[in-house]
C-alpha cells in the first residue's frame, strides 16, 4: 500500500497534497537551504551534497517524518529512485571547475545514485537500493520494480519515485509502500502513480 507521498515542485514541499513549506519568492539555492532548516533535520552533511542530493533528501524527510521506518529491521526497508538527467546537473558544474582546478567535493557527486546513498545513510536503510535513468517518470517500470522487490526479497517497505533536477528546473515525486499498512493508504499500481504524480 501506498501510505505516503511527497512532492518537491516550484520550490514548494508537498505532502500528501498539503503545503508544508513554500519559499517561491527565493532563489532555489535559498529555497533547498530555508526547507532544510524548516525540517530541522539536524545533518550537516547536507550542506556539502549537491543539488540532486538535497532535493532527495528533503522529500525524503518531508515523506517519512511521521512514518516509523524504525518499525523495520534496516535490511527490510529498500529505496528505488529513477530521473531523466542522471547526475547531469552536477557533471556540468564539475566540468565547469576543470577550467581551474577540478573540484573533488562535486566529483563524489557525480554518479545519480548517490542521492540514494544519502537517504539510507540518513535513515540508517541497508535494504536493496537502485537507481534508474528513464526518459520521463515511469509508473509501470518503478510499480513493477517495487512489486518484485516485496515478492522476493523479505521488504516491508520501500521509497521509491522521481527525483529530477538541472539548473533551477527541479520535479521531485516521492511515495512510501508498507506491507502491512492495515487499511491506511491507497492500493500500489501503475494508475495510482499516474494520478499521484500529475497532481
Amino acid at each position: 500500500m501506498i501510505t505516503n507521498y511527497c512532492y518537491i515542485r516550484n520550490k514548494t514541499i508537498v505532502v500528501r497534497g498539503e503545503t508544508l513549506f513554500n519559499d517561491g519568492s527565493s532563489s532555489f539555492d535559498d529555497f533547498l537551504i530555508n526547507a532544510y532548516e524548516f525540517l530541522k533535520a539536524d545533518y550537516p552533511k547536507f550542506y556539502k551534497m549537491d543539488n540532486l542530493s538535497k532535493l532527495g533528501f528533503l522529500a525524503a524527510e518531508a515523506l517519512v517524518h511521521d512514518r516509523n521506518l524504525k518499525q523495520y529491521s534496516p535490511e527490510t526497508v529498500a529505496v528505488v529512485l529513477s530521473n531523466s538527467a542522471a547526475s547531469l546537473d552536477t557533471d556540468l558544474r564539475f566540468l565547469q571547475s576543470t577550467k581551474n582546478v577540478a573540484s573533488p567535493a562535486l566529483f563524489v557527486y557525480t554518479l545519480p545514485n548517490i542521492v540514494v546513498g544519502e537517504i539510507c545513510i540518513r535513515h540508517k536503510i541497508t535494504g536493496e537500493n537502485t537507481f534508474f535513468v528513464t526518459p520521463s517518470f515511469d509508473p509501470e517500470f518503478l510499480c513493477f520494480y517495487a512489486k518484485s522487490l516485496f515478492e522476493r526479497n523479505h521488504v516491508q517497505a520501500c521509497i521509491a519515485g522521481w527525483v529530477d533536477v538541472l539548473d533551477e528546473h527541479h520535479d521531485v515525486f516521492l511515495y512510501l509502500i508498507e506491507k502491512e499498512s492495515g487499511s491506511e493508504g491507497m492500493e500500489h499500481n501503475s494508475d495510482a502513480l499516474k494520478k499521484l504524480y500529475a497532481r
